[in-house]
């Protein structure tokens, strides 16, 4: 017998045949698309941090929400950046707020899209931290009520599916009862169960407008050594009623995506944040990267890794790519 009489190569030989055996599968529909949403009228203003990313005012994002539908990327998640903040974030839960109105109007021009809503206060806060100040710290209790307040909002605006980011303990059961009291029974939770604490935001504060004004966010989000922790928060997250879980960042948390999605078997995105965005973008631009083969790859290996869908600011370019 010839050596060796195993050749793995036979099956690589030609685009079919790695078509045949491939064994992870990347389409559109595996796709969400975050938009920024902003205050104003006629806005379309690029994010000079995330090349191709714009801030859009809300007759802009209901155009960009129609062409991101188009491509067949799965849902877009909306995030807000409204005229004022005060220091409770109130715009966030104001019936009137920016997403509020956001919601209403995709919805209203594009019924198929799915609409999930980010849930937190950063954005509305004039600290810049995820919940309500109380002696120099944000207290875990009385945000949890400002975001339960907000995801009835989002709810009755009309979004498919809220997403909680903002690592407060209870959160979930709280928006959970909240949403079922008020009658909102089939609006789903795809919690942020494991969002670390990572440098890879930085771009993201910039489109936002949520950079913390003092202190950082290390004494709620998560310390990113720790892989155990991961699994507690997806288990509680479950148990409050979460039916689906995050992780953030992607790319450097794949164990963590692996762990969580073989530990619980729920529905798990990955979140390719904007830190790994952008890095892609300004490699891409100085010609070191051939950009549509490095996306896909990073994006298969988030899918190889056991995420079910994706969280990506290039879901609707990487939609073109995939068509």
């Amino acid at each position: 017998m010839s050596f060796p009489a195993t050749r793995l190569r036979r099956l690589r030989r030609t685009p079919a045949l790695r078509g045949l055996v491939r064994e992870t599968h990347l389409s559109p529909s595996d796709l969400i698309q975050p938009l920024f949403v902003t205050a104003g009228a006629g806005v379309r203003e690029e994010i000079s941090a995330m090349p191709g990313i714009s801030r859009f005012s809300i007759t802009e994002a209901v155009d960009e929400a129609g062409e991101i539908h188009e491509a067949g990327v799965a849902a877009v998640l909306l995030f807000g950046i409204p005229a004022d903040k005060d220091e409770a974030g109130s715009g966030a839960y104001d019936d009137e707020g920016i997403i509020q109105m956001a919601v209403r109007a995709i919805k209203e021009a594009h019924p198929d899209l799915t609409v999930i809503t980010d849930v937190c206060l950063c954005e509305y806060t004039s600290h810049g931290q995820c919940g309500f100040i109380r002696d120099g710290e944000v207290d875990n209790d009385v945000t949890v009520e400002l975001l339960s307040k907000t995801a009835i909002s989002h709810a009755e605006a009309g979004a498919d599916i809220v997403a909680p980011s903002d690592m407060m303990d209870g959160r979930v059961g709280s928006i959970r009862y909240q949403l079922d009291e008020e009658g909102h029974t089939g609006v789903a939770i795809i919690s942020y169960a494991a969002k670390y604490s990572s440098a890879f935001y930085g771009p993201f504060r910039e489109a936002a407008d949520s950079t913390p004004q003092e202190g950082d966010r290390h004494g709620y989000q998560m310390d990113p050594a720790n892989g155990d922790e991961a699994v507690r928060e997806a288990r509680l997250d479950l148990e409050e009623g979460a039916d689906a879980l995050m992780i953030k960042p992607a790319s450097h948390y794949l164990d963590i995506v692996r762990r969580v999605k073989d530990d619980t078997g729920a529905p798990v995105a990955a979140y390719q944040v904007s830190g790994e965005y952008s890095m892609l973008k300004a490699a891409a631009s100085n010609g070191w990267l051939d950009e549509q083969r490095s996306v896909t790859e990073a994006l298969v290996s988030m899918k190889r890794a056991g995420a079910d869908f994706i969280v990506t600011y290039y879901a609707k370019e990487a939609a073109l790519w995939l068509a």
